[in-house]
């Protein structure tokens, strides 16, 4: 059973070491991942082994499915736990529809998202509400318009908590500092792109955080299954329905290194020593840093999530991390050329 962590130094929210991403649930067909979504029927087992396992700590998005997960997330939560026996991060700013204010970190959006994010779960209030990337991501909106909404939703009663998501060290920092001067809510955590294969976020956000007590729940801790071994070797030879799907292009552009598959071959290898799979090694790399606090992780069989709660067990020798991390060059930072 997972022993509960604190979700960073500045809350006393605690959450489950790993977090369960729900991004392949919802109504198969529908939206950006629609090619290997999982319906409530298959989505219902994988929630309640999570839950017998001790996790607690679920994340989705309302463009998920363009709201379809959101609502079978908060179907299953509500039939399988009593509100006050889990933690639900979802996240908004993402586009929602074709209207000019549907999507992004206006306050008209911020407002009417969160509601519309509320109506979907069938719940009364967030747990912790992120915000899908930096309020420049899309549209201008002044950060002062978007921290302040944010705010209100929190002092509303609507949510609990607040973080954030992939975005430049600075950008975060000034985030912080706006919500400081004014008064307003800072966020708690933040959601970054971390991995053996991609660690560009070392340098200036993950030592921020650490210096700033903000809780650290990476995304894609396993490379979108290319530390798995899902691609076995190159992105032509995808073996799951994923790495074949239409998400096949979405990973190519975030793995670019000329080491990504050779990094791959050392996790199978330090796999074989330990008899364990690839997916707990890659793992074990990331919550065997202290700093790190809930990888969020997506499963779409049992066995999966079997194999990811067990890595939580593993302590990986001091040789054979500098092994792991020994061949990885420096990157160009995703977010320089568009969007992480």
């Amino acid at each position: 059973m997972l022993k509960p962590v604190q979700l960073g130094q500045n809350t006393g929210l605690r959450v489950s070491p790993l977090c369960l991403g729900t991004m392949n649930f919802g109504e198969p067909g529908r939206g950006h991942q629609g090619d290997w979504t999982l319906g409530i029927e298959e989505a219902r087992p994988i929630f309640k082994a999570a839950i017998d396992h001790g996790v607690f700590y679920f994340d989705c998005a309302d463009v998920y499915g363009l709201g379809a997960c959101e609502r079978v997330v908060g179907q299953l939560l509500r039939e399988l736990l009593p509100r006050d026996e889990y933690v639900l991060a979802t996240k908004i700013s993402g586009a929602m529809g074709r209207g000019a204010n549907q999507g992004g970190l206006s306050r008209k959006h911020v407002m009417e998202g969160v509601d519309a994010c509320l109506q979907r779960l069938g719940l009364d209030y967030i747990d912790h509400l992120v915000i899908h990337r930096h309020p420049h991501a899309a549209t201008r909106v002044p950060i002062e318009e978007t921290m302040e909404a944010l705010h209100d939703v929190v002092k509303a009663g609507k949510v609990l908590y607040l973080g954030a998501s992939s975005m430049f060290a600075w950008q975060f920092a000034e985030l912080q500092l706006t919500a400081k001067m004014h008064g307003w809510t800072q966020f708690i955590s933040m959601q970054n792109h971390y991995n053996l294969v991609y660690r560009e976020e070392e340098r200036e956000m993950i030592p921020y955080c650490v210096q700033t007590g903000v809780g650290i729940m990476p995304w894609s801790p396993l490379a979108r299954g290319i530390l798995t071994g899902s691609y076995k070797g190159g992105f032509d030879a995808g073996s799951t329905d994923r790495s074949k799907g239409r998400d096949r292009v979405r990973t190519e552009g975030l793995y670019r290194g000329e080491m990504t598959f050779a990094i791959a071959d050392r996790v199978a290898e330090v796999a074989q020593k330990y008899e364990k799979t690839p997916a707990q090694i890659a793992l074990a790399w990331l919550i065997n840093k202290p700093e790190i606090h809930s990888p969020v992780v997506g499963v779409s069989r049992i066995e999966q999530l079997d194999q990811l709660v067990g890595a939580t067990d593993i302590t990986l020798a001091a040789e054979d991390i500098a092994y792991l991390e020994q061949l990885y060059q420096p990157l160009e930072n995703l977010l320089s050329i568009g969007s992480s």
